[in-house]
């Protein structure tokens, strides 16, 4: 799965909106969405209100957890543990790309809201490297992945395989007996 895949996904995440039209309930294959009346909020995809918010159609209200203080409580706590901690959202990253380069007139502190979630990517990778390489290092068999999200996984993913399989030839080019019939141990 590459970014812009994951990045399909995260369009599929429900976002407040408050409409300035009057329109119907909308019946989609995905659900039902509306009524949309102007000044009451009502929850879409990401998808809509972006589309909507390009036609002057709407105001998108940014997420709960997409606030300055919350954002960074979360990255002193994602500093201070070992291990991840949970996301209040496993789109993140692209959620914030996506709303901040399509709505930031709509999110307050929208350059500092950027910062803290660069911050958070940035800690959370270092993290993910971290455990590769002690992973690979130590010659571990399995890993636990928790708390971490598609597009954390997917942006160490093909590092990972690679190392893992050249591991796997260094091993089998030297294990004693090979070839000989012999069966091995693991």
């Amino acid at each position: 799965m590459d970014p812009l895949e994951v990045e399909f996904l995260a369009e599929k995440e429900m976002v407040k909106i408050i409409p300035n039209f009057s329109l119907d309930k909308i019946y989609l294959i995905g659900g039902d969405l509306g009524p949309f009346n102007p000044g009451l909020p009502v929850d879409v995809p990401v998808w809509l209100a972006l589309n909507l918010k390009q036609r002057q159609k709407c105001r998108i209200v940014p997420p709960e957890w997409m606030d300055a203080d919350k954002l960074e409580e979360i990255r002193e706590q994602e500093r201070k543990e070992d291990a991840f901690t949970p996301i209040p959202s496993p789109y993140y990253m692209e959620l914030t790309k996506l709303l901040l380069n399509h709505a930031a007139d709509n999110i307050p502190k929208a350059d500092e809201i950027r910062t803290l979630v660069k911050d958070i990517w940035d800690t959370r990778i270092a993290k993910l490297r971290l455990s590769a390489d002690s992973f690979i290092s130590q010659q571990e068999a399995h890993a636990r992945l928790d708390n971490l999200t598609l597009m954390e996984i997917n942006t160490t993913r093909s590092f990972l395989l690679d190392s893992l399989n050249y591991m796997y030839k260094l091993r089998s080019n030297l294990q004693p007996g090979r070839g000989s019939g012999k069966s091995q141990d693991y």
